[in-house]
């Protein structure tokens, strides 16, 4: 079975590079080895973060890195055995998040950011996905003035920079948004132009059934049997293309680095797991602890806790000590019931050291592209990524400058 190009990933990137390859009238197959959203884009805060113009940086402050240092940390845990192959990211990591550096990195990182909620809205009313967006942003929350003081002066400074909207909320002002929250919080800052998504499963779903509704396939297949020029083996069969498109997240690095190449590609565990909420209680809008790392969202199937970063090996065995750490924190915040998932869900995030994802021509093949790295904002970037590449791909003109997100700034990339 032929078609004019694979994509191969079907997550939130996977499944709208298909949609507007697709759009664009080329034949087009999504091959993954599950259900779409069914891997990392099933587990996440469910916010598209139109505010993150500056992607996460490594802190470079001696106090929070001997904090880390010590692995009892709310925001990064670590496997032991691992931190050593972490090293040499940590060290480009630890470079680029320099102030400087990472300023420079933003004037980059913003020209796609700003059109995340736009591109996300077009494709959701094209799916008939809408009532999975909630508008009105979400809630960064403080427990001390000096916390909620210093978020406002970034936030004014992003404001300033690229446009960011916000609103800072006192003690009263957030009771009165959120009565069940712990009124031992001293107030809250709303990233006002973000969107939050109630169930990012059925939104990639929603999303991948409008590109089958386009005219495009959806295979179970696997990935590592891709083969120039090129082809790959499913459940029905070998299927070919003229081009091939790489978006599997993760696990890209054992297929690019089979195809030669030296991508500085690392992963950054997280968990989750859903609770009820207890004595009626109800939160309204996604709620960032600031200052003890973690975060509660109402999804569909419940109250989502979500944790910080765990560095371990890709297939390491979970180990979700942060989440167990953190649950009876986030219980005198919010009154949570009974935990709701037999097992916490454990998911994994592509991360480059300078916190840029990888979307463009592959340097070293012909009609092979990627489109990985997207690190915290997978489900942020993933249409307008979609959109790139498929400009890109056919010659139009591209709607962010596609240079600093190129394979070949990576020396050995």
């Amino acid at each position: 079975m032929k078609f004019d190009t694979l994509v191969l990933g079907a997550g939130m990137v996977g499944v709208s590079v298909a949609v507007h390859l697709q759009r664009r009238g080329l034949a087009v197959a999504l091959v993954d080895r599950k259900a779409p959203g069914n891997e990392t884009s099933l587990g996440n805060a469910g916010l598209i973060q139109r505010e993150g113009v500056y992607p996460y940086a490594l802190p470079r402050d001696a106090a929070t890195l001997l904090r880390y240092a010590g692995n009892r940390s709310a925001e990064v845990r670590y496997h032991p055995r691992a931190l050593p192959a972490f090293v040499p990211f940590l060290l480009r990591y630890w470079h680029h998040s320099r102030a400087d550096r990472h300023a420079a990195i933003a004037r980059s990182y913003a020209t796609l950011i700003e059109h995340c909620v736009s591109e996300h809205r077009e494709l959701a009313e094209a799916a008939g996905a809408q009532g999975l967006l909630r508008p009105g942003g979400w809630l960064k929350v403080f427990r001390s003035a000096a916390a909620q003081d210093a978020e406002r002066r970034t936030a004014q400074r992003w404001h300033e920079e690229y446009g960011v909207a916000y609103q800072v909320l006192d003690a009263a002002q957030l009771q009165r948004e959120e009565p069940s929250l712990s009124r031992a919080l001293s107030g809250a800052l709303r990233y006002t132009d973000a969107v939050s998504v109630s169930d990012p499963n059925a939104l990639v779903t929603a999303y991948a059934r409008y590109f089958e509704q386009l005219g495009g396939r959806v295979f179970v297949g696997d990935a590592a049997t891709l083969a120039p020029q090129w082809q790959v083996e499913t459940a029905t069969g070998r299927i070919e293309a003229r081009a091939a498109v790489i978006a599997l997240g993760p696990w890209s690095e054992r297929l690019t680095s089979r195809l030669g190449y030296a991508l500085p590609l690392v992963v950054k565990r997280g968990y989750h797991m859903h609770y009820a909420a207890a004595d009626g209680a109800q939160l309204h809008q996604p709620v960032l602890d600031a200052e003890r790392g973690y975060l509660i969202t109402p999804m569909a199937r419940g109250i989502r806790l979500t944790t910080g970063a765990e560095l371990a090996y890709c297939d390491a065995p979970a180990t979700p000590a942060q989440l167990d750490a953190l649950e009876p924190v986030a219980r005198a915040t919010f009154p949570l019931g009974a935990r709701l998932d037999d097992t916490p869900w454990l998911g994994r995030r592509p991360c480059t050291p300078d916190m840029m994802p990888v979307i463009g021509r592959a340097p070293r093949h012909e009609d092979l592209w990627f489109a990985f790295g997207h690190a915290h904002h997978g489900l942020t970037l993933g249409p307008v990524t979609g959109r790139l590449i498929a400009e890109m791909m056919t010659g139009a003109a591209p709607v962010a400058d596609p240079f600093p997100f190129r394979a070949e700034r990576f020396a050995r990339g």
